[in-house]
């Protein structure tokens, strides 16, 4: 009796401790796009390549896609979980743009540039679906193998 109340306590523990885990599964899954410049749903799906200069000569800045500070990539985090569920994140204002791609019409408010004065103006923009964040079956594959392993370590 008292080891069959051990698992149970094992359990317990365990799954408590799993919602907070899968969360730095996915962050670190999120992360790694960057590294490796794709979304992976089934298979890697490239990122397009960063825009020519107008001259048509080299990218305009060399270096990873989606990185220029690395801000970005750094604000993803665990932004809430529940004995249920996890939620990641970013508080970064343009991640959504990068993640979901944007073809339309931006309005641009007066500001100072390099000591110039710009007035306020709207262009035309389109800005590629780069995916970082999301749902995708490698994940979940991911974090079923990592449940079954926590499952398995509490069994043996």
């Amino acid at each position: 009796m008292s080891e069959l109340k051990g698992i149970e306590l094992a359990f317990a523990k365990a799954f408590r401790e799993l919602p907070e885990q899968i969360g730095m599964l996915a962050v670190n899954f999120a992360k790694q796009r960057f590294v490796e410049q794709n979304w992976l749903y089934t298979s890697p799906q490239p990122w397009k390549e960063r825009k020519r200069n107008r001259r048509g000569g080299e990218a305009r800045q060399k270096g990873a896609v989606l990185v220029d500070s690395g801000r970005l990539k750094r604000s993803i985090r665990i932004i809430s979980t529940t004995p249920l569920s996890v939620t990641i994140g970013t508080d970064v204002p343009y991640a959504q743009i990068h993640n979901d791609g944007f073809s339309g019409v931006q309005s641009v408010k007066a500001h100072t540039r390099k000591g110039k004065n710009v007035r306020a103006h709207r262009r035309k923009m389109k800005m590629p679906k780069r995916k970082f964040i999301g749902n995708s079956a490698a994940l979940m594959l991911e974090i079923e193998k990592f449940i079954i392993e926590q499952i398995n370590g509490v069994l043996k």
